[in-house]
Order: structure tokens, then C-alpha cells, then sequence
């Protein structure tokens, strides 16, 4: 079996994956990238989830690349709109050219012997094996299971007569023309597809075990479009999207420095969004303070338009059981459905089930400390991409993947061949990457997920504006990285200081 080689493999071809080969490509431009994507066209998320009315629940001035203007003055934009913006990104750097689909990445092993990572891959279509080599490694999968949703089993859910749909696995040809239509969840896939769906359904019904709170924001930006009418796409695009920066940050630090007035505010909010009908607040009311789960936004009302209109409704209560007809409720309550929408949450998985290794050993980064939120201790050469859980997605994963290019400069400049990160001062916490955020498909994940420590450079902070300094200015040798081999110089006195205490107790 021939070996391909590439100065870094990416693996996944979804926002991450496109963003991080523009990046090499504007910054690296001598370096051979490939990237190995697994389904049979570019997109990820925006490939895979096809239900009615998907869309970003991020503001695309800030949920684009840096690089890329968003030139439309959609503040939330459909899914296949969010695809095109790549493709069209990935043509403009001529990324498009270096994806091999239909890659399913199966296993990895960096060997320190030869400084290499070592990939092995199977052809979907034609099942045959793969391998490539790579100098380093970028895993751009995020952190969802892309064969299964979270799913979990209703009592005597088999007696239902109706259908039964996964958001995830949305079939192409699904009816629900006057069909009575029950959503069971609350998050941002319910109340897209709560307003999307009374298009031609007979009712929606969103059923809810617990509210979250929810923000209508203007379908169309108004200082985007007049400024549009003025200035250049670039500035424009460059002034929103530090503006939104700010906002983001703003809401989420009242959130969590006043969350009493905050709550206030977004339940005001709601009221005025149902003045006039005789919808209970009790479905608007969650039990948890704004922002312990992520904000859910709804473009001019749509979904309070419907409820307000009777298409719609909302029921919170637990589920009892489902029966022939519909879903019977704890309360006594039953809700008659003609097809069922279980928009349950999403399973998290790392790296898309790649198996990591080092020097054939398994190294499991659920384990493990995350240096910047990008590198991962005692694995070489390597860099995960996440994005942030409290703002756009997007704005992190930007960040990190300058870092990695800023690492790749100056290990070109040192001859350097390696790189690893060591944690001096066991830092290391319980708190995983994606945050202290209550949401369930987190809290569900917290065992697969890598960890983070008590302080910088190994705590995540979910803050854009602590983070532009640390990924692009501050000094890449820093003190816990180690280059080829040698011993890392201590970053701090704390490890000078108990290093001498850890050998006369065995520690290392």
C-alpha cells in the first residue's frame, strides 16, 4: 500500500476544515495540505442536516471567516446559503482541490522515531485502505456523531402509528401536509422547525420537558444594509462584525454579573412578543440563569408570529408514554400527532472516532490537558480545532487555526520538526474545553471530552477578546512547549519549584 504524503492533513471538510486550509494557504503558502472528509461533499454540519428551515443561530458577520466577507445582510442565514459561502471560500484559496472525499479516517499514529503522523483511511466507496503521512496533524471533525443523534427511548414508543423523525436524518421525501406534527425539545432545531413547519402542517406542537430562553433578533440587519448602500462589502463586514463581537460579549458578561436583570430583560422581551394572546410565560420561564445554556435567537419573532397566529403551540410537561394516536403526558394531558419529531440533542463524538496513538499507544484526549485550547498535552504535533460555546463558533476556530499556522513559521524558522506541550504545574481540572454550560449534550459528553486546566495557557476562556492576545501575539515559545525532544524550559516558578518535590516522591 503506497503512502501519500502532506506537510499537515486535515481531517474533516466542514467550517473548521475549509477554514483552517485558507488559513494555511494565506499564511503557510509553501506547505502541502490535504484534507480527508468523509461524507461526499464539503459542508459538515451544513452538508448533513437537511430539516426544514435549518439556519446558523449565530450572526454570519461573526459566525464567517476573518478572511471572507459575509456580503449579505441576513443576520441569520439558511443552511444551504452557509454552504455556498464556503464553497465559494474554498475555490477562491483552492481548497476544493485538495479534499479527498468519502475518506473515512479510521486510525492515526505519530511515530517520534520519524517525526510523523501515519493516517490510515478506508475508501467508502470502494472499501479499500489508505494510508498517509503527514509532519502534523489538525483534527476540524467538531464534536458531533454524524451516524447517530442522541435518541433516547420513549415508553411504549413502538404502539405509534405515525411516523417517527430524527432531525439528523431528515428524510428527503417527507409529507407533513395537514398533518398534526409534535417536536419534542427546546433547543435551537425546535424552534427552527416549530415556525418552518406550519407552512403546510395542520398544527405544531413544540413539547418541552424544561423552556429556554429565547431572543427575537432582526431577520435583516439595518446598519448593515444602509452601510452597504456606502462602503466597501470588506468594511462593512469588518465594522459589523466588531460590533456583534461586542455585543456577544456584553450580553454574556451581564449574564453572568447580573443575571437577575438580564432574565428580566429577555422574559420582557418575550411578554412584548405575546402582548395580546393568552400564551402562559411558564413556557418562556426556564428554571436557570441566561446563558448556563446557550441563547437561543428566533429572526422577527417567527416563532411567537405562529403561536400568536394559533399554528403553533407549546406544551411543557414530561413525556408518560406515547400511544397509537399521539404522546400521553405525566399531567394526564394527550397531544395527538400524526408524525413526531424527536429534536432530542446530538451525540458528541471526538475527532469522528479516530483512533489517536503514540508510538502505537493510545492517547485518548478526553484525558488529557488542551494547551490554548488547540494543542493537546503529550500528543506531537497535532492541533484540535473547537469553537466557542457562548459566542459564534466560528471566532475561535479562526483563531486557533492562525495559531497553528503562527506554530508552523516558527518551527520552520528553528528547524524545528517537532512540537509537544507539557503541563509543568498539574493544572489540570475537571472542566472539559466546551465550558461550564449546564446544556445536556455537554453535561452527557463530559467523559469523552478533553480537559482544561485551572489557568492559562491551559484554560479555555470562551472570551474573544482575552483570547486575539494570546493566539496572535503572544510569544509561541512560551516555556511549555517542548521542540524536538528537548526539555521545555519552565514557564513558571511553580515548576522549578516542584520538580525537585515530585522526583523525591516519585512523580514525574
Amino acid at each position: 500500500m503506497s503512502v501519500q504524503h502532506h506537510d499537515i492533513l486535515i481531517i474533516g471538510a466542514g467550517l473548521s476544515g475549509i477554514g483552517a486550509a485558507c488559513h494555511l494557504s494565506r499564511q503557510c503558502p509553501n506547505k502541502s495540505v490535504a484534507i480527508l472528509e468523509r461524507r461526499q461533499a464539503m459542508g459538515g454540519t451544513w452538508d448533513l442536516f437537511r430539516y426544514p428551515g435549518i439556519r446558523s443561530d449565530s450572526d454570519m458577520f461573526t459566525f464567517g471567516y476573518s478572511f471572507k466577507p459575509w456580503i449579505e445582510s441576513r443576520v441569520l442565514a439558511d443552511g444551504p446559503s452557509i454552504k455556498r459561502y464556503m464553497s465559494e471560500t474554498a475555490r477562491e484559496y483552492g481548497i476544493d482541490k485538495k479534499i479527498r472525499y468519502g475518506r473515512q479516517v479510521i486510525k492515526s499514529n505519530f511515530s517520534t522515531k520519524s517525526g510523523l503522523w501515519t493516517v490510515e483511511a478506508v475508501d467508502e466507496a470502494s472499501g479499500e485502505k489508505e494510508k498517509y503521512s503527514a509532519n502534523f496533524l489538525m483534527v476540524c471533525t467538531g464534536y458531533y456523531n454524524y451516524d447517530k443523534g442522541f435518541r433516547p427511548e420513549f415508553a411504549n414508543e413502538k404502539a405509534f402509528t405515525g411516523e417517527i423523525v430524527h432531525p439528523q436524518f431528515w428524510p428527503e421525501n417527507l409529507d407533513y401536509t395537514g398533518k398534526r406534527v409534535v417536536i419534542i425539545g427546546s433547543g435551537a432545531t425546535a424552534i427552527t422547525l416549530l415556525p418552518t413547519m406550519t407552512d403546510k402542517a395542520a398544527h405544531v406542537t413544540m413539547l418541552q420537558r424544561s423552556p429556554t430562553y429565547i431572543m427575537s433578533v432582526p431577520a435583516i440587519d439595518p446598519v448593515a444594509r444602509t452601510l452597504q448602500k456606502v462602503l466597501p462589502e470588506k468594511a462593512v463586514y469588518r465594522i459589523n462584525r466588531i460590533r456583534n463581537i461586542g455585543l456577544q460579549r456584553l450580553l454574556f458578561q451581564a449574564a453572568r454579573s447580573r443575571p437577575a436583570a438580564v432574565r428580566r430583560l429577555l422574559l420582557g422581551l418575550v411578554k412584548k412578543q405575546l402582548a395580546g394572546s393568552h400564551i402562559d410565560m411558564k413556557h418562556f420561564t426556564p428554571s436557570y440563569a441566561p446563558w448556563d445554556q446557550r441563547l437561543c435567537v428566533v429572526p422577527n419573532g417567527d416563532l411567537f408570529r405562529v403561536l400568536r397566529e394559533g399554528k403553533a403551540s407549546i406544551a411543557t410537561d414530561h413525556i408518560e408514554k406515547f400511544t397509537e394516536t399521539g404522546i400521553l403526558l405525566k399531567s394526564g394531558e394527550e397531544i395527538a400527532a400524526d408524525i413526531i419529531i424527536t429534536a432530542t440533542g446530538l451525540d458528541v463524538q471526538m475527532a469522528g472516532g479516530m483512533t489517536l496513538k503514540v508510538d502505537n499507544k493510545a492517547a485518548p484526549i478526553s484525558s488529557r490537558l488542551t494547551y490554548k485550547g488547540v494543542l493537546i498535552e503529550g500528543v506531537p504535533n497535532a492541533a484540535v480545532v473547537f469553537g466557542y460555546t457562548n459566542a459564534s463558533w466560528t471566532l475561535k476556530a479562526d483563531l486557533a487555526s492562525e495559531y497553528v499556522c503562527r506554530l508552523m513559521n516558527h518551527m520552520d524558522e528553528h528547524g524545528y520538526r517537532t512540537v509537544e506541550v507539557h503541563d509543568h504545574d498539574n493544572l489540570i481540572t475537571e472542566d472539559t474545553v466546551l465550558g461550564s454550560l449546564s446544556s445536556g449534550y455537554i453535561k452527557r459528553a463530559a467523559d469523552r471530552l478533553p480537559r482544561q486546566g485551572s489557568k492559562s495557557p491551559f484554560r479555555v476562556v470562551q472570551d474573544y477578546l482575552r483570547d486575539v492576545p494570546l493566539m496572535r501575539f503572544k510569544p509561541i515559545d512560551d516555556g511549555y512547549l517542548q521542540f524536538d525532544g528537548q526539555p521545555a524550559r519552565a514557564a513558571s516558578g511553580l515548576s522549578r519549584v516542584t520538580a525537585p518535590l515530585r522526583a523525591a516522591f516519585g512523580r514525574s
